[in-house]
């Protein structure tokens, strides 16, 4: 019998992502899990002492830039060889993508990724406030059943969990090939006061910023006939 919640304990968090993987992993896949993970992946305090995500890295970092979903973690391998002296975390409950990003990250050679495995929500919580410097959020399930719109990610409290970490001045860039959940997601963001949305003209969301990498989820996207829509955000 399960027990009731004690008084003061937290609400359980509404699932946000769906299967944590599929059948097996190809051998190079399951030796990166064994042997890159452990190496990169984010171990925190048992205590509740809040954490800065700079000290995650053994290296010293300029900036620290943060994707929620990565997916197969093709845009924050990107980034990460891109900008070698800004650290990246990357949250994916997907095994699957984890451990494709672990093999890039051996195949590249790469010091400045650090993986949740988790619910990236657990994360934010234990970060202390003004300590991110970019955040992604990209192509993140678009929950099109309105019964289940509450597990859509972009929520009023997480985003009043986004402003709390991010810099004045930071900024969040998100994408989706899902025309309502680009509605929810304009909807939800430029409601919210302490976000200002950066386009000055309909090609800043049609087309992805310069340094955005064509992955095969956004290519996906365009053969089905559905273009994503890239929408950057300040922190203000």
């Amino acid at each position: 019998m399960s027990q009731k919640p004690t008084s003061g304990a937290k609400k359980p968090l509404i699932r946000s992502y769906g299967r944590r993987r599929t059948k097996g992993l190809r051998p190079i896949r399951t030796n990166a899990i064994n042997n890159v993970l452990p190496s990169v992946n984010i171990v925190l305090p048992d205590d509740s002492v809040s954490v800065d995500p700079q000290s995650l890295f053994d290296l010293s970092v300029k900036n620290v830039w943060f994707e929620i979903g990565f997916g197969n973690g093709e845009h924050l391998l990107h980034q990460a060889i891109r900008h070698p002296e800004i650290g990246f975390i990357g949250c994916e409950p997907f095994i699957n993508g984890v451990s494709a990003l672990c093999v890039g990250i051996r195949e590249n050679n790469v010091s400045n990724i650090r993986i949740w495995p988790e619910d990236a929500r657990i994360l934010m919580e234990r970060f202390k406030p003004q300590t991110l410097d970019r955040l992604f959020l990209l192509h993140p399930d678009p929950w099109p059943k309105s019964r289940h719109h509450k597990r859509r990610f972009v929520q009023t409290e997480t985003l009043d969990e986004m402003a709390r970490l991010l810099k004045p001045g930071a900024e969040l860039r998100m994408a989706t090939d899902h025309r309502d959940l680009a509605i929810w997601l304009l909807d939800k963001t430029c409601f919210h006061s302490a976000f200002k949305w950066l386009a000055t003209s309909a090609d800043d969301w049609r087309h992805p910023p310069d340094d955005w990498p064509e992955t095969r989820y956004g290519q996906k996207g365009v053969k089905a006939g559905r273009p994503p829509v890239y929408f950057s955000f300040q922190r203000i």
